[in-house]
């Protein structure tokens, strides 16, 4: 250990573990609650709910949290960060709520229903220099990270060409997501962040030169994002470094299974893909190609869904401080803001 490790390191084992309240508490919320307070990295001091059932079943995953029923609530309790799980429309103004209260933020996705919203985050996070995180999980899957690896030490040679898919056979079972001014889009804010975020993320953020794009609702182009959402796209981003990202995305497309998930990138000296398992929404390989031959790098079983959060809460521990790797939140925000903008038909 340096001495600088060693300077440090009584201070760190001495810090109490974060006090965090949890705003919304479905599915999504009670998830990431229960990843958190099993990781015995925070304390779960309250959650907060308009619904009496989801806070019911949170209060079962931390029986020592009090219950409350606002932002407001939560604000006025002794807490170092909140986990955001509401609808998209509520991240942007919630999260700026809490990070000028002087607390840490972890959102779900998407941070901002556009750049603009995004921008606003981040700026907020920066004035109050508290810590940012945003929930894109895809990155923490062992088959990404193994994939990550194989893109940072160059084994693949000089990445040329990216496919990415993410087709849902069911859609999204809340009303908000089809109303454009509630959800921001439709599968492509929904799904299609995802895609675009490992892509951006697994080459380092290179810049985007040049986007396409093609949206459709109900097997129709998509004529008007003010008052429908899509349910299928497809887009091409030209990035300057010389690769090509092809995205697709999807709710209720008939692709016999429950989901259809890949992620492929290929270079000069090789290829890897990351691909889920017999239609499923959790397990997920990751094979080497080269030529005609695989290697598989990771398989299931792999509990990866709380990893995000566990991540955030880890820095969190460390220091509450703001991360410049926030700042990359924006790159994938102008990026859907580009899809949706090249697409001639939406208006």
């Amino acid at each position: 250990m340096t001495e600088a490790a060693l300077a440090t390191a009584p201070a760190m084992a001495a810090r109490p573990r974060p006090r965090i309240g949890f705003l919304g508490t479905g599915w999504i919320g009670r998830h990431r609650m229960e990843a958190l307070c099993g990781s015995g990295l925070v304390d779960a001091v309250a959650c907060a709910d308009s619904s009496h059932e989801c806070l019911a079943e949170a209060q079962r995953l931390a029986p020592g949290a009090a219950a409350a029923t606002s932002l407001d609530e939560l604000l006025g309790l002794d807490l170092d960060g909140v986990v955001i799980a509401t609808p998209s429309a509520l991240h942007a103004e919630q999260a700026i709520r809490v990070l000028e209260h002087g607390l840490a933020v972890f959102c779900q996705k998407p941070l901002g229903r556009n750049g603009a919203e995004t921008q606003k985050v981040i700026a907020a996070a920066r004035a109050a220099d508290r810590l940012l995180g945003v929930d894109l999980c895809y990155r923490h899957t062992e088959a990404m990270r193994q994939i990550r690896n194989l893109l940072s030490t160059g084994a693949l040679g000089r990445v040329h060409a990216l496919d990415l898919v993410f087709h849902n056979a069911y859609g999204p079972d809340k009303p908000w997501f089809y109303d454009p001014r509630l959800s921001g889009g439709g599968c492509v804010m929904d799904l299609g962040i995802h895609l675009v975020d490992l892509a951006l993320w697994a080459l380092d953020f290179p810049e985007i030169v040049q986007v396409s794009s093609a949206l459709y609702a109900g097997g129709e182009p998509l004529a008007n994002r003010t008052a429908m959402v899509e349910d299928y796209a497809v887009a091409t981003l030209h990035l300057g470094n010389g690769a090509v990202v092809r995205l697709a995305c999807s709710w209720r497309l008939h692709a016999g299974c429950d989901a259809v998930i890949s992620a492929s990138f290929f270079g000069t000296d090789g290829g890897a893909t990351l691909r889920n398992v017999n239609g499923s929404f959790y397990d997920f390989v990751a094979e080497h190609h080269q030529g005609t031959s695989n290697l598989t790098l990771a398989s299931p079983p792999d509990e990866w869904g709380g990893r995000a959060a566990i991540a955030w809460a880890q820095q969190l521990t460390v220091s509450p401080r703001y991360r410049r790797e926030a700042d990359r939140l924006t790159d994938v925000a102008r990026a859907l803001d580009l899809i949706y903008a090249a697409c001639p038909s939406a208006g």
